[in-house]
């Protein structure tokens, strides 16, 4: 902020932040504000905290940890101008995500036992992986115009719960989780009852209420985006590292995430899908974890990499005959100190199952 303009008190931060939550209500379709509401205002609130705690956070270490939410269905059009000039105090979330407990169970912060990592055999497992990801090529059918890429998960993940003031470690119960998604990107449908207000689901089609448009990327990967790039692992690789400079912790644990990210929520072309395994066994810091459980409780083998900011281990888990890709999650393996103390050794952070990934003729359609 510009230190000529002046500062806000809180009640015109309070009556600021509230004419905006008016005007977004006015712009939204019925049934949506609610869910964009809480998203703004969990903004402030973490905005709210920032600022009264910036003295110490000039010589404090940075927060590195953060839960992992869902993909946002929308980008709310009023956060900038609200996060540019606007606090609102006594804001009460239930996480410091705005992830919506409405819809879905909380309970204690899910764990696990910390499986023993080792870089052992990283290239061999991921060169069978790719054979066999090359070998299902005839059941992963391209996605032709006005079909829809469909994938059902089951997913669950813990966070830091903030009453009054006072925070301790809770989780969302695991849930379905299902996504329709158009070949370029503009259709498609949400049914996850973490972020969604109605059982009904609601709209990712685009152009959204603001007119933004959709245009592919490795952060937005459609299936039409993804079946121009390239299949060679090396170039595949040195774009990853490009694209996703200076984000993340580390050059290498954000190309690792990134491509963690291509297999879970999106439907890369078979020949791309092999190429991801044969370029993530070129990351610095890979290693195998010989038992991983997913969401579902299905063991298998996993292909990880640790988050020395974070001390969070992210896993890939494969079925350990078929090498099929099952789900991921994120454990926490190294203790944190402050508040980030509350997020133990063991705490799965986030888990997700992929139950069914598949081509439909329709939106909401189901195989």
């Amino acid at each position: 902020m510009n230190e000529n303009t002046p500062r806000q008190s809180p009640a015109e931060r309070d009556e600021r932040a509230q004419q905006l939550l008016s005007r977004t209500a006015r712009d939204l379709p019925a049934g949506r504000h609610q869910f964009h509401k809480e998203r703004l205002m969990a903004q402030i609130h973490q905005i709210q905290q920032e600022e009264r705690t910036a003295a110490a956070e000039a010589v404090a270490p940075a927060r590195t940890w953060r839960p992992r939410l869902p993909r946002p269905a929308i980008t709310l059009p009023v956060l900038a101008a609200a996060l540019a000039g606007t606090v609102v105090a006594g804001v009460a979330m239930n996480d410091g995500g705005g992830v919506r407990d409405g819809g879905v169970a909380t309970g204690p912060a899910l764990t696990t036992h910390i499986g023993a990592a080792t870089a052992k055999g990283v290239p061999q497992l991921l060169g069978q992986i790719s054979l066999a990801a090359a070998e299902t090529g005839g059941s992963h059918p391209a996605v032709k115009p006005g079909q829809y890429v469909y994938i059902e998960s089951k997913t669950a993940d813990s966070f830091v719960k903030t009453v009054d003031d006072k925070s301790s470690l809770a989780s969302h119960a695991l849930h379905r989780r299902q996504v329709w998604m158009s070949s370029d990107g503009t259709k498609g449908w949400l049914i996850d009852p973490a972020v969604n207000d109605s059982s009904e689901g609601e709209t990712l089609s685009l152009p959204d209420e603001q007119g933004n448009t959709l245009v592919g990327s490795l952060n937005h990967p459609t299936y039409d985006y993804l079946a121009k790039l390239t299949t060679d692992p090396d170039k595949i690789l040195a774009k990853i590292y490009k694209e996703t400079e200076g984000h993340g912790n580390s050059p290498d644990q954000e190309a690792f995430t990134t491509i963690g990210d291509l297999l879970v929520e999106s439907y890369p072309p078979a020949e791309l899908y092999s190429a991801l395994f044969k370029a993530a066994a070129k990351i610095p810091g890979v290693v195998v974890v010989n038992d991983a459980v997913d969401a579902v409780g299905r063991h298998g083998i996993a292909v990880a990499r640790l988050d020395e900011t974070s001390g969070e281990r992210e896993e890939w888990i494969f079925d350990k005959k078929t090498h099929v890709f099952l789900g991921d999650r994120s454990v926490k393996v190294t203790a944190s100190t402050g508040e980030d103390a509350l997020v133990k050794p063991g705490t799965v952070t986030f888990t997700n199952a992929i139950i069914t990934r598949a081509v439909v003729d329709g939106m909401k359609q189901t195989p």
